[in-house]
């Protein structure tokens, strides 16, 4: 079995996290991983149940999907992370957790507030921009840009399929994920 990485997704709600890692993941199946995925908003449901979206409780949640990711990696898996993990400081301990156990790549999804908003089936743009919704990650409360990711994706220049062939093609790269398919 090929040694464990995580793929960390970044960027604003409606960005195209999950979207990207959903067609990532079976090509990465297809080439011998075992891949598990940590969605933000079924993390928050299962595993950081309860907690609101100040600032504490948004790194709290953060530092859980980390520690997650970090024992996933260690096991060997190719766990895709997709979560708006607003602040970088508290994606850098979660990079931090990761890489005791294996590497860490960073995707920031970058796509601005308006298209996001543009894209938005829930309405909760349009509910932050109201101000229905307080501390909404874009419009009310910061997003803080990665400063150094390993990949950054353009979804408003890019179709999901064309970012998914880019983060393979960087994986490979970094000799996380074999170019050939084993027979």
């Amino acid at each position: 079995m090929p040694d464990g990485f995580t793929l960390w997704f970044t960027g604003l709600s409606g960005a195209g996290k999950t979207t990207i890692a959903e067609i990532v993941g079976p090509e990465l199946e297809r080439r011998g991983h075992l891949v598990e995925y940590l969605d933000g908003d079924v993390v928050r449901t299962h595993l950081s149940k309860g907690l609101g979206f100040s600032k504490e409780d948004r790194d709290t949640n953060i530092e859980r999907i980390g520690w997650v990711a970090s024992r996933l990696t260690r096991h060997g898996a190719a766990v895709l992370v997709s979560a708006i993990s607003p602040y970088e400081e508290t994606r850098q301990k979660a990079r931090e957790l990761v890489e005791e156990n294996g590497d860490f790549v960073e995707a920031f999804v970058a796509t601005s507030v308006e298209e996001c908003a543009r894209r938005d089936v829930k309405g909760l743009y349009e509910k932050a921009f109201s101000g229905e919704i307080k501390e909404f990650t874009g419009v009310s409360d910061p997003y803080e840009e990665p400063s150094d990711p390993e990949l950054r994706l353009d979804t408003e220049e890019q179709a999901p399929e064309e970012s998914a062939q880019i983060v393979v093609g960087k994986l490979e790269e970094l000799g996380l994920v074999r170019s050939e398919v084993p027979a």
